[in-house]
């Protein structure tokens, strides 16, 4: 009985925080992360800096969003980008930069 009393007032709380502006929260990038500007050609190569390079096995971008992208969604447009190297040289994790993010140092330069 009680039930139909608690739930508007359970929806009426949730309508006002979801009416509270986003706060932005700062991505992390590794001490090793480099910039670099990416554009795609045939997965799994592309092109960071102008030089072919490959994505390594397993390798994951993320978007302006920190939501995973998978290489075709790119569509041949360049990003300014962290990424971070395995040991055979290889790309294995990349971040498109938001502007404010390509304004910063990339973490390898503020060292």
């Amino acid at each position: 009985m009680r039930a139909h009393r608690i739930l508007p007032g359970i929806a009426l709380a949730a309508a006002l925080f979801s009416c509270l502006p986003a706060q932005a929260m700062e991505r992390m990038f590794p001490n090793t992360a480099k910039r670099g500007t990416l554009s795609t050609v045939d997965y799994p190569t592309m092109r960071m800096d102008g030089a072919v390079r490959k994505f390594a096995p397993g390798a994951w971008i993320r978007n302006q969003f920190n939501t995973v992208d998978v290489p075709a969604s790119l569509g041949g447009r360049e990003f300014t980008v962290n990424y971070t190297e395995n040991p055979q040289g290889d790309i294995d994790r990349v971040w498109i930069l938001t502007p404010e993010e390509a304004t910063k140092p990339a973490p390898a330069q503020s060292r």
